[in-house]
């Protein structure tokens, strides 16, 4: 287990944090050293052995509490509120380390967070709790794109809509009263096809677009996009019906 605060004996360095749950073990003296070695190499802490953790910073303390989590060759890393007491600079350090032993040593990753971003940059599923209840589960993608429960849906919404993308919304509807905003979403190999490009070529409506952004999660891209369409009414619907045929997700956020 991975704890939010570190939990380290601040009486012990580093190699000695690491190998607390190899003595309980009674794993012999030369066979802990070794075990030692390599994590310290393994998390990225060389040169630190010796050191307290009240010399470390915020980052390291966490890479020393993997260490010692993966000592005894565990086959789940349980890992509660990991990152929620670093900065976001470390933040995605501990993030990339993490990934790195998913896939270098097969283990289970089990992250309990709060933060949308932690679970689109490393995770594969997620499952929404509330109440202490499971109340949406299923691979992050999926999930992402559809959310079902009221409370998945203001969590998505925290990465997939910026306050800029509200603001700019607005200005949109006040700048252009006329023809539809809408939204696009965008998952998987859609991110990568020019439905854009394609629609203004194709279509006679003329086309704003307002705020945009595509992020990569385990599982692949996915991305929205704020646009306006003005132009004849049956001409705009023509060209929804084309964005629907390339699976691209169609919000209509005002129309006339």
């Amino acid at each position: 287990m991975i704890f939010q605060h570190f939990n380290l004996l601040w009486s012990r360095t580093v190699s000695e944090n690491i190998a607390f749950p190899l003595e309980i073990a009674g794993i012999p003296k030369k066979e802990r050293e070794e075990r030692v070695a390599e994590l310290i190499k393994l998390v990225g802490l060389e040169g630190k052995e010796k050191a307290y953790p009240s010399q470390l910073s915020g980052g390291q303390k966490q890479r020393v509490g993997i260490a010692r989590a993966l000592a005894n060759h565990p086959s789940v890393l349980l890992c509660d509120e990991a990152t929620s007491a670093l900065d976001p600079e470390t933040t995605d350090q501990i993030l990339d380390l993490l990934v790195n032993i998913n896939k270098k040593l097969g283990l289970t990753i089990v992250l309990i967070t709060h933060e949308m971003h932690v679970i689109r940059k490393i995770c594969h599923r997620v499952a929404v709790m509330e109440n202490g209840k499971v109340v949406e589960m299923g691979p992050v993608l999926e999930v992402f794109k559809h959310p079902k429960a009221p409370i998945t849906k203001r969590f998505v919404q925290q990465i997939t809509e910026s306050e800029e993308a509200k603001d700019a919304v607005q200005h949109l509807i006040e700048k252009y009263p006329n023809g539809k905003i809408v939204k696009l979403s965008f998952v998987g190999d859609v991110v990568e096809q020019p439905v854009i490009t394609n629609l203004i070529r194709e279509y006679p409506v003329t086309v704003n677009i307002l705020q945009g952004n595509i992020s990569q999660t385990q599982n692949g891209a996915y991305g929205t996009l704020f646009i306006h369409l003005d132009g004849e009414e049956s001409s705009i619907q023509q060209a929804l019906d084309y964005v629907k045929s390339k699976s691209v997700g169609i919000e209509v956020i005002k129309s006339e």
